[in-house]
């Protein structure tokens, strides 16, 4: 469905010069940072976001003026953390969760049940599309494996397709029509993309990263080029930079460009020139080049997804939920930033043992790397489920020469980076 707004377009440089962006203060914001995961809109007034890390729905009819809470926090029988929410129609809904739930509504969101009929239950739910009258796609899981669950019945009964020979985690789906579309996510090398013409049954890689440990974290495609322009942000990690990627011959040949946040998440644009990026450390950056120079625009916090419903009209989702228009003005509306996990490292510099606490605030999903100076991945070093809120103990062999090395910890909440020196 996502796809679709981008075909209402009617590109206008001009028209565009003129759009700003603002943060919506009629819906609430946590004092810690946590974020909106995803915001969706079936049309310019009627929409839906989700608060990842409290379970919590709200709906909009006004376009976001104003909001009805419909998920009160862990109104669903727990703290599932919400990734991702989709609506093929006014009535039929769906929310992924990375806590092994995925629900449906069949009346707009007022009543959600459990989705039991998949098998095997996917761990967690990173992406969801619909698309046509009938079709929902999803993907996961971000901490691995990869999979992805369909639905040609507005939900009724599913088939799960087991990636792992494509992937090892994927995070966006993305379809053009019924049969033709891609996901994204990494393998073992790097972040990829991949493409299927015949409805999810087969798979071709059309992009492949070498940076191990990155992913392809969202995607778009341009309107009115025929669906051969395509743009992916490049989720990384410290030291190497975030990156957007851009096709535009549907895949066949891409062009990589540095972005100011190595965690880049959200991406947008309405030209080839002209767009938005946003990540876990920053708020919208515009270029008006392509991506060769950006301009940090004071707006936002810890932005996950960018979503245009026409050409004066866009919506993303960060700290709190944000309207893009030709009327709106930047606010003074103040943000917190996102609070990242309290992590101990004892002793650094580290002798043969890599000891580590970590202060969890509740349920999480944990991917422990560590890297090098330079970038590259060394070694998962730990998968691990947080069931509950408390302090985790860690420990490992270094058997590693003297030098800078980075531990990376991936949660549901972010990704952050700690030096360690031997």
């Amino acid at each position: 469905m996502k796809k679709l707004f981008f075909l209402l377009f009617i590109i206008s440089t001009t028209a565009f010069a003129q759009l700003s962006w603002s943060p919506i203060t009629t819906i609430p914001t946590d004092i810690n940072g946590q974020r909106y995961d995803d915001v969706f809109f079936l049309n310019e007034n009627l929409g839906w976001a989700i608060k990842g890390y409290y379970s919590s729905l709200y709906k909009t009819t006004d376009g976001g003026v104003t909001w009805t809470e419909q998920i009160a926090n862990g109104g669903l029988g727990g703290y599932f953390y919400f990734r991702n929410v989709e609506f093929i129609d006014e009535n039929i809904g769906f929310i992924g969760t990375l806590s092994g739930k995925f629900f449906k509504t069949i009346d707009g969101g007022s009543t959600w049940n459990l989705v039991t009929n998949i098998n095997p239950n996917p761990e967690a739910i990173c992406g969801l599309d619909a698309v046509g009258i009938s079709t929902i796609y999803g993907c996961g899981a971000y901490f691995s494996p990869a999979y992805i669950i369909k639905s040609i019945d507005n939900g009724v009964n599913w088939h799960y397709f087991d990636m792992s020979n494509y992937a090892q985690a994927l995070v966006e789906i993305l379809f053009i029509d019924e049969n033709t579309g891609f996901a994204s996510g990494n393998n073992a090398i790097g972040p990829i993309i991949l493409k299927t013409t015949d409805g999810g049954n087969t798979w071709v890689n059309i992009y492949q990263g070498t940076i191990a440990g990155e992913y392809v974290w969202k995607m778009q495609i341009l309107p009115n080029t025929s669906n051969n322009t395509i743009f992916g942000s490049v989720e990384s990690v410290t030291p190497n930079p975030g990156r957007i990627i851009k096709s535009v011959d549907g895949g066949n040949t891409w062009i990589s460009k540095n972005v100011p946040d190595v965690d880049v998440q959200a991406v947008g644009f309405v030209t080839e020139n002209h767009g938005w990026i946003g990540g876990h450390h920053t708020g919208f950056f515009e270029t008006t080049d392509g991506g060769d120079t950006w301009t940090n625009l004071s707006v936002g916090s810890n932005l996950n997804r960018i979503l245009f419903i026409n050409d004066n009209l866009a919506f993303a989702c960060g700290t709190t939920i944000y309207k893009m228009t030709n009327s709106l003005s930047n606010s003074s509306f103040q943000e917190q930033d996102r609070l990242p996990l309290n992590v101990r490292i004892a002793p650094n510099p580290i002798k043969d043992k890599l000891n580590i606490e970590i202060d969890f605030r509740g349920n999480d999903n944990l991917l422990l790397g560590l890297y090098s100076q330079s970038g590259q991945l060394i070694k998962l070093l730990k998968k691990d489920i947080i069931s509950n809120q408390g302090t985790k103990f860690y420990s490992f062999d270094f058997p590693y020469p003297a030098a800078v090395y980075f531990l990376n910890l991936h949660t549901n909440t972010g990704r952050q980076s700690v030096k360690l020196i031997k």
